[in-house]
């Protein structure tokens, strides 16, 4: 497990994924479940390669903000290191932007939205 200048991660998709967590990390990832309120689920085409080829998949699940109170999205908390948070960011595509949210636990972590989202927003 990663030691304290860890990060809090959350995932609703593909890094969830045992392949691309040893692709991404080197290791697989401990996590727990939890979930984003607020949010809901739809999926993005990817083109890039080297991401397809990690995940085995070129659709890709995305999250946007809904108005809907009950619509929550369900995932993983990951803790991972400083190198492990770059690499996920090097990961994810220009469709994704990662942002510091709270979820349903009251968690403070990060996760990767739509990169059109606007936080501030919701």
């Amino acid at each position: 497990m990663p030691g304290p200048a860890s990060h809090r991660l959350f995932s609703y998709g593909t890094l969830q994924s045992e392949q691309v967590q040893r692709s991404r990390f080197g290791r697989l990832l401990d996590g727990r479940p939890d979930a984003l309120p607020g949010f809901r689920v739809t999926m993005v085409e990817i083109t890039d390669p080297e991401v397809i080829a990690a995940s085995g998949t070129d659709r890709h699940p995305l999250v946007l903000p809904s108005d809907e109170p009950g619509d929550l999205v369900e995932g993983s908390l990951f803790e991972v290191t400083a190198e492990e948070l770059a690499a996920a960011d090097d990961y994810e595509v220009d469709d994704y932007a990662r942002h510091e949210v709270r979820l349903a636990s009251g968690t403070t972590a990060w996760v990767y939205l739509a990169a059109h989202h606007d936080p501030a927003a919701v």
